[in-house]
């Protein structure tokens, strides 16, 4: 095992205990948590069997092991990528709402004290 592949799992092992610590202390939700943990295993597997990724790679008709790979992290980058924007278009939405809702409030505030009788 070359030093790269130590260093790299020393920081895959890392990167796993730390997403169960948060997940553990209601940090991360059980779905996520389970991604981000098959993430890292899938990355630790890799690096530690790089030879794994090029047979996989030629099972489906792709050439190199690190294609292979590059291909995995586009795709799970542009999904990664989808579900940000379609959380901040919601929120957006949540925000716009929460907004009017409360210059209605305001507004009806204001016209209440201004509608009542002087002495």
């Amino acid at each position: 095992m070359t030093l790269f592949q130590v260093a790299a799992l020393i920081v895959v092992a890392v990167m796993c205990v730390a997403t169960l610590t948060a997940f553990f202390r209601s940090g991360f939700a059980r779905r996520d948590a389970l991604a981000w943990s098959l993430v890292w295993v899938a990355a630790g597997v890799a690096i530690a069997w790089p030879e794994l990724t090029t047979w996989t790679a030629h099972k489906l008709g792709i050439r190199r092991g690190a294609d292979l790979v590059l291909y995995c992290a586009v795709v799970v980058m542009m999904v990664g990528f989808l579900m940000v924007y379609s959380r901040l278009r919601q929120v957006r939405r949540d925000l716009t709402l929460v907004v009017r809702h409360l210059a209605l409030l305001e507004a009806d505030a204001a016209s209440d004290t201004s509608s009542s009788p002087v002495e």
